[in-house]
């Protein structure tokens, strides 16, 4: 199990992982739409996670949901590299009713991340525009690759949380074991 801090003058963050979990969850983060996608990740990833988020949501809730993406990034690449006996690469299309949306991930120790989900607006009271921060930040700090692509969609709420869905199932595939693969690298290090 993996535990993370973080207190800035705009959040006070505790995450604590297991990404070869349950897939169970206690998220605690102020902004409800949130815990809900967090909820949903850590099922579908089967990493057992939990968070306690004290942001200032007074504001807005981006320092929240930014600041909880680095912490869960962090706490990702300590539990992940240096990576050996896994797949690496792993790939999910999700469908949630009109939407689909697939994600393509590497764990590959050097960060990037494409994200073409065109919506914008709120989902309640979530900016949507806040889950490509997110991303960004779990993928930066984790060191991931990552291609999230919007294939079709009409709600909001279906696009997004097909978003987190089908990174958790990438990452699930990606970190599936496979005892022939030793370091999965061709450079003999990721």
């Amino acid at each position: 199990m993996i535990h993370k801090k973080r207190q800035t003058k705009e959040t006070n963050i505790e995450l604590s992982l297991t990404i070869m979990g349950e897939g169970k969850s206690s998220i605690s983060t102020k902004v409800g739409f949130l815990d809900h996608m967090l909820e949903s990740f850590a099922k579908h990833a089967q990493i057992d996670l939990n968070v306690i988020c004290d942001g200032d949501v007074h504001i807005d809730d981006h320092h929240s949901v930014e600041d909880i993406g680095i912490v869960l990034g962090q706490a990702l690449r300590e539990a992940i590299y240096p990576i050996e006996q896994v797949e690496r690469f792993g790939s999910a299309v999700i469908v949630m009713d009109e939407a689909a949306v697939s994600c393509d991930l590497d764990l590959s120790n050097r960060a990037f991340l494409v994200y073409d989900v065109p919506v914008s607006g709120k989902i309640g009271t979530f900016d949507v525009e806040l889950a490509e921060e997110f991303f960004r930040a779990i993928v930066f700090n984790a060191g991931i690759t990552a291609h999230i692509i919007m294939m079709r969609g009409k709600n909001k709420h279906h696009i997004i949380e097909a978003t987190f869905k089908s990174l958790a199932v990438a990452l699930r595939r990606a970190l599936a074991r496979n005892e022939r693969a030793g370091v999965p690298s061709t450079k003999g290090i990721v």
